[in-house]
C-alpha cells in the first residue's frame, strides 16, 4: 500500500477509558465543568501518553460508559480542555520569552562587567583604592552574570521545553477531541 505524503502531519491517538467524567477534574474543585480544574493524575497520564508522539496534532478520544455519557457534558469539557491547554501554553510561551531576555540581559550585563574590568586593569589600579575595589568587585561579578545568564539561557529554557512541547500539542486538539460509548 502505498501513502502519500500531504505536508500535513498525522493526527495521533491518545485514548482513555472513563469510568465517570470526574476522573478528568480535580476531587476538591466542585465547580461545574465549564470552570473545574483538571485532576494532576489526568493531565500526568496525558503528559505520559503525548511523549512518544511526534509533533503533530493529537486526537484525544475518552470513552464513557454508555450510561454516564451525556452530549452537553462532552462539549463543555471539550471547550474546557481546549481552553486549558491554550491558557497554559500561552502562559508557557511567555514564561519562555521572560527567561530568556532575562539570560541575555544577565550574559550582557556580565559582558558589560568585564570590559569594564578589562579597561581599569589596563590602566594599572594598584595605585588607586577605589579602582582596584572596582576590579575585585566586577571581575567575580562578570563571571557570575555570565555563567548564571547561560544557565537561564540553556537549562531554564530546557526544563520547560517539555511542558512547552506537550501544551503546543495539546492546544492544536480541540477539533480532535471525541467521546465514545463503552
Amino acid at each position: 500500500m502505498e501513502h502519500k505524503h500531504s505536508g500535513i502531519p498525522e493526527t495521533q491517538e491518545i485514548a482513555l477509558q472513563l469510568e465517570h467524567y470526574e476522573d478528568i477534574f480535580s476531587d476538591f474543585d466542585t465547580r461545574p465543568y465549564s470552570k473545574r480544574a483538571l485532576s494532576v493524575d489526568f493531565l500526568e497520564e496525558i503528559k505520559r501518553a503525548s511523549r512518544d508522539k511526534n509533533d503533530g496534532p493529537v486526537e484525544l478520544i475518552f470513552s464513557v460508559s454508555k450510561d454516564e455519557r451525556n452530549e452537553s457534558h462532552d462539549q463543555t469539557i471539550r471547550d474546557r480542555l481546549s481552553d486549558h491547554f491554550h491558557k497554559h501554553y500561552g502562559m508557557l510561551v511567555v514564561e519562555r520569552r521572560r527567561i530568556l531576555r532575562l539570560g541575555l540581559f544577565m550574559v550582557l550585563l556580565g559582558v558589560v562587567c568585564m570590559i569594564l574590568a578589562t579597561m581599569i586593569i589596563f590602566k594599572d589600579p594598584t595605585g588607586n583604592l577605589w579602582l582596584s575595589f572596582l576590579v575585585v568587585f566586577l571581575e567575580p561579578a562578570a563571571w557570575f552574570l555570565l555563567w548564571e545568564g547561560m544557565d537561564q539561557i540553556i537549562f531554564e529554557t530546557k526544563s520547560i521545553s517539555h511542558d512547552l512541547n506537550f501544551y503546543r500539542k495539546m492546544s492544536d486538539s480541540h477539533g480532535h477531541i471525541h467521546f465514545h460509548s463503552y
